[in-house]
C-alpha cells in the first residue's frame, strides 16, 4: 500500500468510526437527512458542478464507486457530512475511503478531504488524480487513455488558451507520470490562504525544438485559491506566453532551463 493510500485508508476508517460512535442508539438522526441535502444543493465546484455530477461521471471513467452517505460531529462542535466509496463493489478491507464536507458553526461548507480537493476544479481534475493513484499503486484496468486525454486537462487555463488544446495544437502526447494533487499550506502559521492545486506532466512533442523539451518535456502549473494558473517549469512558461508553432523561437542554451530535461516527476 503507497503512503498516499494508507493515509486515505487512515482519514477514512477514523472517520467512519467517529461516525458509529455518533450514530450509536440513533441509527438515523432527524437532521441527518437534511445536512446531507444542505450540502449536496450548497457545495459546488469552481466551474458550477454540483457534488452529484462530479461523483457521477468520475464513476464512469475511474475505479470510483460511490457508498452511502453519513454525518459525524467533530470534537470541534462542527457538523461533518461524508460520502464512502471504494474501487471495487467488492469492498475490500484496504479499500474503504470517505470524502468529507465540514458545515462550520456560522453555515459554511467546506470540503475538508485534501486528497479529494481536485473536486474543486471540476469532475475531470478529480478523475484524473484518483486515476493517476490508481497507476501509481498498480491497479489493473486503470484507464489510461482517459489519464492521456489532453482535453481532460482543459481545467487549466493560460494566456493563450486552455492547456489541453495548446498541448493538441503543438502535437504533443502525454507519458506516465503524470500528477494532478492539491498541496496543503505547510502550517497553521502560513500568511496564505489555503494551499495549491498543481498539475505535473510529462509530454513528448513531435515538433521541432531542443529535445529537452520535446522529449519527457516537463510541465508544471500551480493554482492558488482564488487565483490563476501560474506556469512553474520553463516548458510550461513557454506554453503559457507564446502561441502553439513558436514555442521555440526563442532559446538560450546557456539558461538553466536545460537542466529541466532530465527532471521526472515526484
Amino acid at each position: 500500500m503507497s503512503a498516499r493510500r494508507a493515509l486515505w485508508f487512515c482519514l477514512s476508517r477514523s472517520l467512519i468510526w467517529l461516525a458509529l460512535l455518533a450514530a450509536t442508539g440513533n441509527s438515523i438522526r432527524a437532521n441527518d437527512s437534511a445536512l446531507i441535502e444542505r450540502v449536496k444543493s450548497t457545495w459546488r465546484a469552481q466551474d458550477g458542478e454540483s457534488i452529484e455530477q462530479i461523483l457521477s461521471n468520475v464513476s464512469k471513467v475511474a475505479q470510483f464507486v460511490p457508498g452511502t452517505w453519513g454525518v459525524a460531529r467533530g470534537i470541534d462542535h462542527n457538523e461533518y457530512v461524508f460520502v464512502s466509496w471504494t474501487r471495487h463493489r467488492e469492498i475490500k478491507s484496504d479499500e474503504q475511503y470517505v470524502i468529507t464536507w465540514r458545515i462550520a458553526l456560522d453555515g459554511t461548507v467546506e470540503l475538508t478531504s485534501n486528497y479529494a480537493k481536485p473536486m474543486e476544479l471540476g469532475w475531470r481534475a478529480l478523475a484524473l488524480s484518483l486515476i493517476a493513484s490508481e497507476v501509481s499503486d498498480g491497479e489493473k484496468d486503470a484507464n489510461i487513455r482517459f489519464l492521456h486525454d489532453p482535453v481532460n486537462f482543459n481545467f487549466v487555463t493560460t494566456m493563450q488558451g486552455q492547456l489541453g488544446t495548446l498541448l493538441r495544437k503543438g502535437r504533443c502526447t502525454i507519458v506516465e507520470p503524470v500528477g494532478v494533487d492539491y498541496l496543503p499550506k505547510p502550517n497553521d502559521e502560513s500568511t496564505e490562504k489555503g494551499g495549491v492545486w498543481r498539475v505535473l506532466l510529462l509530454v513528448n512533442c513531435d515538433i521541432p525544438g531542443p529535445r529537452f523539451f520535446t522529449y519527457n518535456g516537463v510541465i508544471t502549473f500551480e493554482k492558488g485559491e482564488g487565483q490563476d494558473w501560474q506556469p512553474q517549469s520553463s516548458l510550461a512558461k513557454r506554453i503559457a506566453a507564446f502561441p502553439p508553432g513558436s514555442w521555440f523561437n526563442r532559446i538560450e542554451p546557456n539558461k538553466p532551463e536545460v537542466s529541466e530535461g532530465h527532471k521526472r516527476l515526484q
